[in-house]
């Protein structure tokens, strides 16, 4: 299953486009992050793509694809393109890394 959690506590269970699109419209200070997470039942690790709005207005987006050593994060200044990362990301396609250039930041996360 699917949920999405912004700073501001809202949980959308099994969210859809639009609501997706919604949360990340509505960050903004007090409100800056959004987490798309992946959970199911035996699944083991961690499965997410979240977002930060960051002060000078760039989106830090990352993603970690079940263990510490996969975790990427990168910058861009495209709300759509963010969009469209986070949507690829909830179907399972294989492309919606294209366009950013990714770095591993697993080592921060490892004990």
């Amino acid at each position: 299953m699917l949920i999405a959690t912004d700073e501001a506590g809202r949980v959308v269970r099994r969210p859809s486009k639009p609501a997706i699109g919604r949360l990340l419209a509505n960050l903004q200070r007090g409100n800056t992050h959004l987490i798309l997470e992946r959970v199911e039942e035996g699944m083991e690790g961690s499965w997410y793509v979240q977002v930060l709005l960051r002060n000078d207005n760039t989106y830090q987006l990352e993603f970690r694809d079940g263990v510490a050593a996969e975790h990427c994060q990168t910058r861009t200044i495209s709300q759509e393109k963010v969009l469209t990362a986070m949507l690829g990301w909830r179907v399972g396609t294989s492309d919606w890394k294209h366009g950013f250039m990714w770095n591993n930041i697993g080592s921060q996360f490892e004990t």
